[in-house]
């Protein structure tokens, strides 16, 4: 009966504007504002044009002139006076038939103007909150600073789960109140723990390996997403399963804050990552479809717009006619639940704007497809028995339009299908450990390690130079004092030496990387054997730290030219030879080896050999 009234409401207000007919003004009104008898004769016209009762028409059109009537009132209040007028909608249990307005200056705060309606209507002021242009009203802001206007609406939400009319004990208050908390504290516990988990996914320093969180398409597969909206994407994400969280469960008071959250965060987000997604589209149903089970429809004034935008999102999400989805996932059965829900809230919407022809269209639309994603309850026992999950044999029989056998085929390729992405993601992240383990075992810090990898995209020589080029990003993850770097050991500076060195440039670079023999030869051969400027010692040290190459040093002439089996070349020789050959190139420039990353642990094992020979006593002419 409230939407049949609604619907001729609507109609009637169309009417009006199409024969432009203005009810405040004569004949209609007097200059007493009271009706005027041409009132009767436009009923009777619309009356007959709608074959609907005339007094019933007529009663609806009084209404309308006494809102207008209204409205003139306060815009004339509001330009004299400055008190604004806002239109309060209650909760269903509350709700009367009259408009419920009230009055109040635009300068006090959200949280004056909340006393006020807890006042005003018989609410308790901790246990509602208000909703203003599809927005939670913030209560340490003031009404101009948060866009509310003259005549804006607002609806009130009430946080208490029970409708008790009367509390006949003291007991039954106080655990109305309780749950009341209790709900406000949850939702209180979602935002910050969205926030928490979104600042915990932006110092993650390598993704790959650790993601805190995830985001996957259609397919199940994860997706890069540019860290500059990473944050808002994920907080969207989050109060949007929370908001789905609540309506499952009914509770569509406490789900309305957290899907206009969602959207808030959405619309940080760019207009092509919004297009890779299905989510946004479906937050925009889900807000209609809350509003509609608040019974606060007329509350949403852009409820067509919203409807609009998410039949705009799936076509581009999906391609036109579902091409795209059927390409990426063979099937858009279990998608064509969600256009279900579209043509169902676009023909609830379009009869309560009193569009009854399109309103038919929709609907039927809406009972067609209702009647294609039927599913037969023998067909999911059939299903069940073959060890498949109800959910499975229902999306299985709804992707391939109700065949058992195909439904079977199509389940198990789905399942091999997500066990072959968990063994490829499995797979990416063992080989990322294996790079990150590479590096650790040159002497890399673990965070210095992850971070370069992420920078170089995984790749393991490019991580490797973005290390040699910024030693500063580790040499500060060093669990060391920096200030305390005892003299290197003989040893160390003997091995450093022979490969090439020179013998000070080899005892300070050892003393800044604190006696790491391979993180100091792996520097001094990017930098063509000697230390850079900012990573060289104060004081003394740097006044003896030499700039020159090590070719131009006592300690290494040139690379010898002669290959490593030229006859007469012995052992100490040809293991020097290699030495410089894994570091120096013609004129000192520096050569990659052929040994990769594992060159400095051969280097030093070389080196050892060298020392091993020399304390011996064999010389360039022994053990040829």
């Amino acid at each position: 009966m409230m939407a049949q009234k609604k619907y001729l409401q609507a109609k009637l207000t169309q009417f009006l504007r199409e024969d432009r007919i203005q009810l405040w003004k004569p004949p209609y009104t007097d200059e007493n504002k009271e009706v005027g008898l041409a009132l009767k004769d436009l009923a009777k016209k619309y009356s007959d044009k709608l074959e609907c009762c005339e007094n019933e028409v007529e009663k609806i059109i009084e209404e309308i002139r006494c809102k207008a009537i209204e409205r003139g009132t306060g815009n004339e209040n509001y330009k004299t006076t400055g008190v604004a007028t806002i239109e309060v909608f209650l909760p269903s249990r509350l709700r009367k038939d009259r408009k419920n307005l009230l009055e109040t200056r635009l300068h006090i705060t959200g949280r004056d103007l909340r006393s006020k309606i807890a006042e005003t209507f018989g609410f308790q002021e901790n246990y509602i909150k208000i909703v203003i242009n599809k927005k939670q009203l913030q209560l340490g802001k003031s009404l101009e600073e948060q866009g509310v206007t003259h005549n804006v609406k607002a609806m009130v939400l009430e946080l208490k789960q029970s409708e008790e009319d009367v509390r006949k004990n003291f007991q039954a208050e106080e655990e109305e109140q309780n749950e009341a908390e209790l709900k406000e504290k949850r939702i209180q516990r979602t935002k910050r723990g969205l926030e928490i988990l979104a600042e915990r996914a932006e110092m993650v320093v390598d993704p790959e390996t650790t993601p805190y969180l995830d985001i996957a398409n259609q397919t199940g597969r994860s997706i890069k997403i540019p860290p500059s909206q990473r944050k808002a994407l994920m907080l969207a994400m989050g109060y949007h399963e929370k908001g789905r969280a609540f309506l499952k469960r009914k509770e569509y008071g406490i789900a309305l804050p957290c899907l206009l959250d969602a959207d808030k965060y959405f619309c940080e987000c760019c207009r092509e990552l919004l297009d890779t997604v299905d989510n946004y589209a479906v937050l925009q149903l889900d807000i209609v479809w809350c509003y509609f089970r608040l019974e606060q429809l007329e509350c949403l004034d852009d409820a067509e717009r919203k409807l609009d935008l998410a039949q705009k999102c799936f076509k581009n999400c999906y391609g036109e006619n579902h091409q795209r989805l059927v390409h990426i996932k063979g099937n858009c059965g279990k998608e064509k639940v969600l256009f279900l829900r579209l043509y169902l809230l676009q023909g609830i919407r379009n009869y309560h704007s009193g569009n009854g022809e399109e309103a038919c269209e929709y609907l039927n639309k809406a009972r067609q497809l209702f009647n294609e994603l039927y599913i037969d309850p023998s067909k999911v026992h059939n299903l069940l028995q073959l060890g498949f999950t109800a959910q499975e044999a229902r999306l299985g029989l709804r992707a391939c339009e109700g065949n058992v056998d195909h439904a079977a085929t199509h389940i198990s390729n789905r399942r091999e299908e997500l066990a072959q992405i968990r063994k490829e993601e499995k797979e990416k992240k063992r080989r990322r450990l294996e790079s990150i383990n590479s590096l650790k075992g040159m002497g890399y810090p673990t965070h210095a390690a992850k971070h370069a990898l992420h920078q170089a995209g995984g790749n393991l020589d490019e991580a490797l130079k973005i290390l040699l080029s910024n030693p500063q990003m580790w040499l500060k993850d060093s669990d060391s004092d920096t200030n305390s770097r005892e003299s290197p050991s003989q040893e160390s500076i003997d091995q450093l030496v022979y490969m090439g060195f020179d013998t000070v440039v080899a005892k300070v670079a050892l003393k800044v990387f604190r006696g790491n023999v391979q993180l100091a030869a792996q520097t001094l051969a990017h930098h063509g054997g000697i230390l850079p400027p900012d990573l060289q010692l104060s004081g003394e040290d740097s006044s003896s730290t030499p700039s020159t190459s090590p070719s131009d040093s006592a300690g290494g002439s040139g690379l010898n030219t002669r290959r490593a089996d030229t006859p007469g070349m012995g052992l100490r020789e040809r293991l020097t030879w290699r030495l410089r050959r894994m570091f120096l190139g013609q004129g000192g420039q520096q050569e990659v080896c052929r040994r990769g990353l594992g060159a400095v642990p051969h280097c030093v094992s070389y080196c050892r050999d060298l020392q091993r020979l020399d304390r011996r006593g064999h010389g360039d002419r022994g053990c040829q």
